[in-house]
């Protein structure tokens, strides 16, 4: 079928739609390839798409109305996987618009394709942000999500709110996937692991917050496109049983869900530096520093309602999933 894909030069973009194509599907990819981080990485990410037989792409910015309705409606998408957003929680403090822009206005813009070309199921990112200030642990779907702690998982939370009406409104199936600390080949340079890995191959100091007791659910890129593609193939269905006296925020009378995908193995941030030493064959000299504005302590997903609809988890061990990393870096990198 017809799948559109947006972030598709992004890194969970890229592994999607090479899954997607090696299905055997047509896939509609479209980014606006913006200076966030790299846009040499995005464009060789896109070099590794574009020769493929069934992908096509257009350079385009969420946020831009009227081209977002021209594509819709030219294109007409069985399927959309939304996977384009500004990401980052530290980046959020400094430039908010830029969260308003993508995420807030280019989501309402890809809502309204999907309204008018209905989509048979519109598969969204959100993110394990979104729990914010939560503490019990693991996190549930079934949890209330109401206190972030960054302007970045607000817009995740709101994302799940707008999909949710446009579900009621327009029986719009919808699926958010709350994602928790994706990491591999391929990978964003803004994110920590990326970071250190630079650093320690370049002999530099590496900062670790919060004195490395940090810890994340990392999620091995596989894993997330493993879970991304199985739920697509699943869309929601609208729920009469549903008791709106009792309401469960994982679920809805209308076709809509959000779910977690997560490895379920939460490591400290020391022994995710451990492993990554180990890989790299350096150890890292380390500048200990306080927990930084907008970021959380812990991150652990509850990953039952995957399990439960898919008969898949994550489970890529931490080591085998840094090598994986590591090698790539070494190659793309010439280092």
């Amino acid at each position: 079928m017809k799948v559109l894909v947006t972030g598709s030069a992004g890194f969970i973009g890229m592994h999607v739609c090479e899954r997607l194509l090696a299905q055997g599907h047509e896939v509609i990819g479209i980014d606006n390839l913006n200076d966030y981080y790299s846009v040499a990485l995005k464009e060789a990410r896109l070099a590794r798409l574009l020769p493929q037989p069934g992908f096509r792409f257009q350079r385009l910015d969420l946020a831009d109305r009227e081209g977002m309705a021209a594509l819709f409606a030219s294109e007409k998408p069985a399927r959309v996987i939304h996977l384009a957003a500004q990401a980052g929680v530290r980046y959020s403090l400094k430039n908010p618009q830029a969260y308003a822009d993508s995420n807030l206005t280019g989501f309402v813009n890809v809502l309204e394709g999907c309204r008018h070309q209905q989509v048979e199921h519109l598969v969204y990112a959100s993110s394990s942000s979104v729990y914010g200030g939560n503490t019990r642990m693991p996190f549930a779907e079934s949890d209330n999500v109401d206190h972030p702690v960054s302007l970045y998982a607000a817009t995740k939370k709101a994302n799940e709110l707008m999909a949710h009406a446009y579900s009621h409104l327009y029986a719009l199936p919808t699926t958010g996937l709350r994602f928790f600390t994706v990491y591999g080949p391929w990978g964003r340079p803004d994110m920590a692991y990326f970071g250190f890995t630079k650093a320690i191959l370049e002999g530099r100091t590496i900062d670790v917050y919060n004195d490395g007791k940090m810890q994340r659910d990392f999620t091995y890129i596989d894993d997330i496109v493993e879970g991304v593609l199985r739920i697509a193939d699943q869309p929601p269905a609208s729920n009469p049983a549903f008791d709106k006296d009792q309401p469960d925020p994982a679920g809805s009378w209308a076709p809509y869900r959000v779910m977690n995908i997560g490895n379920h193995q939460p490591v400290e941030l020391m022994e995710f530096i451990g492993t990554l030493e180990q890989a790299l064959g350096r150890q890292a000299t380390k500048n200990f520093l306080p927990m930084q504005d907008g970021d959380v302590p812990a991150t652990y997903a509850d990953t039952e309602a995957l399990r439960r609809a898919t008969g898949f988890a994550p489970a890529t061990p931490l080591a085998s999933g840094i090598a994986n990393f590591v090698a790539w870096y070494r190659e793309y990198h010439r280092c």
